[in-house]
């Protein structure tokens, strides 16, 4: 187990987790479970700094899975509003266990690898709820968070062995995040199967999905004084 990790359960009353590609327009459909870049963005907005890359190890899903449709009259993008069905998960609830490593694409930032720092920061940003708004997915859903221990408390699911999700959108790896050489210098999608045992879905590292697809080619942004409060001697007080 890793000393760095983090634990803590996201709810609310609707989450839609999608695939990015099936966002353009017209109607949307929600994955049955939380993806991990869903995750990822979660933790983010909990706490995050380009020295270090979230790792999602595991999602317990904790309430029955259920949805909800809803018409909704979205904002064209050549103008005017159009009708189309989003299908909502509704009532969700789950338990995440996630870690950070450090950016080994970020050298520049090699001076801020404090883990202590990191790990104190993100455990009481989890008691405080994040340190911006919580989203499950999009916007419109918002989430709450709190501290809890990983597999604690009774789940939907704990006596189903398995359930099987097939073949599912992981999440986007970035430039500045690329750890396999191949991904080095663009941005990929990343896909695996998913699969629920006892509730709870244990997630491959973004470098062992094994499908992947090219998106395009991307340089990663540099961080300095001008844009980065990390270099500031005063930035372990501020924080």
């Amino acid at each position: 187990m890793h000393e760095n990790k983090i634990e803590f359960e996201v709810s609310g009353d609707y989450a839609l987790f999608s695939d990015p590609v099936t966002r353009v327009g017209g109607e949307k459909l929600s994955y049955q479970i939380p993806t991990y870049e869903a995750l990822k963005g979660i933790i983010h907005s909990i706490y995050w700094k380009p020295t270090i890359i979230w790792v999602v190890d595991a999602v317990r899903v904790m309430n029955p899975i259920q949805t909800e449709s809803k018409g909704i009259r979205p904002i064209k993008y050549n103008g005017g509003n159009d009708l189309s069905y989003y299908t909502y998960l509704k009532d969700v609830r789950y338990q995440v266990r996630a870690h950070f490593v450090w950016n080994e694409n970020r050298p520049e930032l090699e001076h801020d690898r404090n883990e202590n720092k990191h790990h104190n920061i993100a455990k009481r940003m989890v008691e405080r709820g994040g340190r911006r708004d919580i989203w499950l997915g999009t916007r419109e859903c918002q989430g709450y968070v709190e501290p809890c221990v990983f597999g604690e408390g009774e789940g939907a699911y704990d006596n189903i062995n398995e359930l099987d999700f097939g073949f599912m959108y992981h999440g986007i790896t970035y430039a500045d995040e690329a750890m396999n050489e191949k991904d080095k210098g663009a941005m990929t999608v990343r896909f695996f199967n998913a699969a629920m045992k006892k509730g709870i879905i244990e997630f491959p590292k973004p470098e062992e999905c094994e499908k992947t697809r090219f998106i395009k080619n991307m340089e990663i942004k540099p961080f300095g004084n001008d844009n980065f409060s990390g270099f500031s001697e005063f930035e372990g007080v501020t924080d």
